[in-house]
């Protein structure tokens, strides 16, 4: 029984270490990825975030870029958020969400949407993309520290499975079950 057990206890040191070194892989990987897809859109921070000139690379400047993003949304119109928008401008520019006071197309004969609105399409669509990326790199960061802790866990089994569960020597096998020990002549 005690040979089933050490070698279970091995076979499972075993498992717990390549699964660590395997997610400490996947997670260096995700986070490269995260990177080097940021570098790739050539985003740099502008002179009234807190990456000005930078280039955004890591999920730590893209959440603060996706920051500023929205300040300059908001700015742009008028502290109003999407959902607070009229849908439409009347016959003076002013938003209005009734259709029926909007001002209409003169080649298609529809209302005349807002067009502030679309800012926030695209800013929102932008600053999603930005977030995901921080949270990809996080998750990537955590599943680094998860298989830093399997790795680690593996290798204490390991060493507890070796030390506490040696194999008897003949000697105590015999005098533990009655037997005579032979000596080889």
């Amino acid at each position: 029984m005690t040979s089933l057990v050490r070698n279970g206890g091995i076979a499972a040191s075993i498992i717990l270490i390549i699964l660590g070194v395997g997610a400490m892989v996947a997670g260096v990987a995700g986070r490269e990825k995260v990177q080097n897809d940021l570098a790739r859109e050539q985003i740099v921070g502008t002179p009234d975030s807190t990456i000005p000139g930078q280039k955004v690379d890591t999920g730590g400047e893209a959440k603060a870029f996706a920051a500023v993003m929205r300040k300059h949304t908001l700015e742009a119109t008028g502290g109003q958020t999407y959902a607070q928008m009229g849908r439409f401008l009347d016959e003076s520019g002013k938003p209005t969400s009734d259709e029926a006071a909007a001002a209409k197309d003169p080649k298609s004969g529809q209302p005349v949407e807002n067009p502030a609105r679309n800012i926030w399409i695209s800013s929102t669509a932008f600053q999603t993309a930005l977030n995901t990326a921080y949270f990809a790199e996080s998750v990537a960061t955590f599943v680094i520290a998860m298989g830093g802790a399997l790795l680690l866990a593996g290798i204490g089994f390991l060493i507890l499975t070796l030390r506490l569960l040696k194999p008897e020597p003949a000697t105590a096998r015999a005098v533990r079950t009655g037997a005579t020990a032979v000596a080889a002549s």
